[in-house]
């Protein structure tokens, strides 16, 4: 008697789990991601996911306006009709695609990460009352960029490759003269501040020629903090640039609007040199979440292609 071999195709995709940003000139970062991933492995489908609801509420508004899709032809229909996670990830599963890869575009694993694992912890925890049955079948998250706890991956290596991709930067900053000042976003509930003084110290110990300091929007530590080690380093030009994933509206009203850092570093009587681009815009920043999306592929044993 011969038993009948079926074998099953499985059909994989990523999402690109990313807060969003309503603001147009912060798109061509979180674009980016989508096309060097994309690129990385052309025959898998990558969606993009916004997991701020406000935000997808303005890109929803805007949806419905069509004298806005006409003024502003850069924007695609992958952004104007852009959904939350869980959404992407039930579309891609009523589309039969089995396996899932969730890749955060995040930097800190802070409040935003944890709730976003939570969402793929959940599903994978469904079952049925029939043995081996999975409303979800493999799905998986990746690391945001900083890394994350657990014995898999120390985040001492992901806080290093950070620093590592970054080289571009602090050489930037070295040709100029300047100290290197990062604007991170941070949390006022989440203790996060630990992991960024860490990534601004492996700076300085990969190139001892630059002061790279950070300071958050929001918790510790804070611009005051940063203003600290700028005044105590005789430096007198700072290069300014956002330690975030997009240049948005955090870009344009905290690091260079009235009010911002920028203008208290030049009340304080530095000379700024703010950077307009998010970290996402950088090849070798992006090629960070590349190889979290692999790592978290191979460990479900999720082939992308």
């Amino acid at each position: 008697m011969f038993r009948e071999i079926i074998t099953v195709e499985h059909k994989s995709a990523i999402v690109l789990a990313m807060f969003g940003t309503a603001v147009e000139s912060g798109l061509p970062g979180l674009l980016h991601v989508r096309e060097l991933m994309a690129r990385a492995w052309p025959q898998t489908p990558v969606r993009i996911a916004f997991t701020s609801n406000i935000i997808r509420r303005i890109w929803r508004q805007r949806a419905q306006d069509r004298q806005y899709a006409q003024n502003h032809p850069e924007v695609p229909a992958a952004v104007l009709k852009v959904q939350g996670p869980l959404a992407a990830i039930a579309n891609l599963l009523d589309a039969e695609y089995d396996s899932v890869v969730v890749q955060p575009v995040q930097i800190a694993p802070a409040g935003e990460f944890f709730a976003l694992a939570a969402t793929v912890e959940g599903l994978n925890s469904i079952r049925t009352i029939k043995p081996g049955v999975k409303p979800v079948p493999t799905l998986a998250i990746g690391r945001p960029a900083l890394g994350t706890f657990g014995a898999g991956y120390p985040y001492v290596a992901d806080v290093r490759a950070a620093a590592e991709s970054l080289a571009a930067d602090a050489r930037l900053a070295e040709e100029a003269g300047a100290a290197l000042l990062y604007m991170g976003h941070g949390s006022n509930y989440f203790p996060s501040g630990g992991i960024y003084l860490q990534f601004a110290a492996a700076m300085r110990e990969l190139y001892p020629g630059v002061l790279t300091v950070i300071a958050n929007l929001e918790g510790f530590p804070s611009v005051d903090d940063a203003l600290v080690l700028l005044r105590e380093s005789g430096t007198e030009k700072v290069i300014l640039k956002p330690f975030l994933v997009a240049a948005g509206g955090h870009v344009r009203k905290d690091m260079v609007g009235p009010g911002s850092w920028k203008a208290r570093l030049e009340r304080e009587g530095f000379t700024v040199e703010p950077i307009l681009s998010g970290l996402a815009e950088q090849d070798s920043f992006v090629r960070i979440f590349i190889d979290h999306a692999a790592d978290a592929a191979a460990d479900a044993g999720i082939v992308l292609r």
